[in-house]
């Protein structure tokens, strides 16, 4: 009874009756010594190797498609997460910047018994540096400060080259790629922690200070950190994330800001007008509703 045997050097299938099972002799197709031994296997009726093959190519995509529509609808899931944890990380960045600015018009104020004005003016009143210039030495940016002629306006042609300096301190994650545009500001006018080129001390924040605005945060301000420009209180509406004139940053629902205690706390957008107002002033008794 013939019997089918493979070659185990070139895979070709022989008929081979039976009688020469255990005998030695050269393959019919490569030529080379076998032994035949036994039943070899026998083709898969209607079928190839190859098509064996194809059969797991078909079973390997299927299951390769499936995980991937897995995968994606995994990723979908877990991208407003992912988008979410970034955005807080970048939202306490922002407030350790705070933190640190806070602390540097503290050490200011311990230094020179005032915290620094809005800004310094020459002789005939226009102003030349911004307050973000005075607390230079404060946050570890002595070598900037000393290169900058304060006797000049801050875009003199010898200050001017330092405008584009980028300090990471006044820089909020959520922004993008670090600028020389401030991302923080003060509010500037009657009353506020900084009302212009007079400094404020301790002594005059008579409504608290845990209760009265010192720095908050400006997004897309434009404004070089150099320059002597922030927010005016007679200009705002006290509606957070309401408008160029406004406090306002990229964090979803509110806004970082630095109070007078040296702490920081988010504002919501939903403040309301009269709470925020209260705030921006130091001296006017108005009561702070405990609901930003």
């Amino acid at each position: 009874m013939p019997i089918n045997f493979t070659c185990p050097h070139c895979g070709a299938v022989m008929n081979v009756a039976d009688q020469y099972i255990g005998q030695t002799g050269p393959c019919t197709s490569c030529g080379k010594m076998v032994t035949i031994s036994g039943a070899g296997p026998r083709p898969i009726a209607g079928g190839t190797g190859s098509s064996k093959s194809a059969v797991w190519v078909i079973v390997l995509l299927i299951v390769g498609i499936g995980f991937l529509g897995c995968g994606g609808i995994m990723v979908a899931l877990l991208l407003p997460a992912v988008q979410a944890a970034r955005e807080a990380a970048r939202r306490m960045q922002c407030s350790n910047n705070l933190k640190q600015i806070a602390l540097a018009m503290h050490n200011y104020h311990d230094t020179y018994k005032a915290f620094p004005p809005a800004y310094t003016v020459d002789e005939n009143g226009n102003p030349l540096h911004s307050w973000r210039t005075l607390i230079l030495p404060f946050i570890e940016q002595s070598a900037l400060y000393t290169q900058i002629h304060l006797n000049e306006p801050w875009n003199s042609e010898h200050n001017r080259q330092f405008s584009t300096v980028v300090v990471p301190v006044f820089c909020c994650a959520s922004e993008g790629e670090p600028s020389a545009n401030t991302c923080y500001m003060a509010i500037v006018g009657s009353g506020t922690m900084l009302e212009g080129d007079k400094p404020v001390s301790m002594r005059d924040v008579t409504d608290g200070t845990s209760n009265t605005l010192l720095v908050v945060e400006v997004c897309e301000s434009g404004v070089p950190w150099m320059s002597p420009t922030d927010l005016s209180l007679d200009s705002m509406q006290m509606k957070v994330n309401g408008g160029p004139t406004e406090i306002r940053s990229r964090h979803p629902g509110g806004a970082n800001v630095a109070l007078a205690d040296g702490s920081v706390r988010f504002i919501s957008n939903s403040i309301s007008p009269e709470t925020l107002r209260a705030l921006a002033t130091r001296n006017d008794g108005a009561a702070v509703h405990m609901e930003y």
